[in-house]
């Protein structure tokens, strides 16, 4: 019983220390390599949403909020992470990023704002508003990006 208490409290302070670094070190952070950097911020992302998937399936409501706030704080750096010109074999970017920018950065603060949604969700312990948003976060929040612009998984 007392591991199933500790476990989200420790989740959560590692989370909020890595937040921390994250928005103190800003440029600092960044490797040179945009295309590196991006997919590290991207597996964190999916880290995360798969993290929000299993609790929200074990119905540990309230601790979603923790991964849900990496995801906002991750949102708000992605257009950064994808300068003009940053395209290689390497990644799944399509060009059309850089062909409709404006767009590329809307659905990052859509990421950003579902992400804070959910967030606040899961802190109220508001199971069928967390359930509802968990539900749509997928095509509506990742999905909504990850259809125009990243080329699909390959096989």
């Amino acid at each position: 019983m007392r591991s199933r208490r500790v476990r989200p409290i420790v989740v959560f302070l590692c989370s909020l220390m890595f937040l921390g670094l994250l928005t103190q070190a800003g440029a600092q952070m960044k490797s040179g390599d945009p295309i590196a950097d991006r997919q590290r911020l991207m597996k964190l992302t999916g880290a995360s949403w798969a993290d929000i998937q299993a609790k929200a399936k074990s119905g540990n409501i309230e601790a979603i909020a923790v991964n849900a706030e990496t995801i906002a704080v991750t949102a708000t750096h992605m257009p950064a992470l994808f300068p003009a010109g940053s395209i290689a074999d390497n990644s799944n970017a399509k060009p059309e990023i850089w062909q409709d920018y404006a767009q590329f950065q809307e659905l990052a603060k859509n990421l950003e704002t579902r992400a804070i949604a959910l967030r606040d969700a899961a802190r109220a312990k508001d199971a069928a508003a967390v359930e509802a948003q968990v539900k749509e976060f997928g095509p509506k929040a990742c999905g909504a990006c990850h259809t125009p612009f990243r080329k699909p998984p390959k096989p």
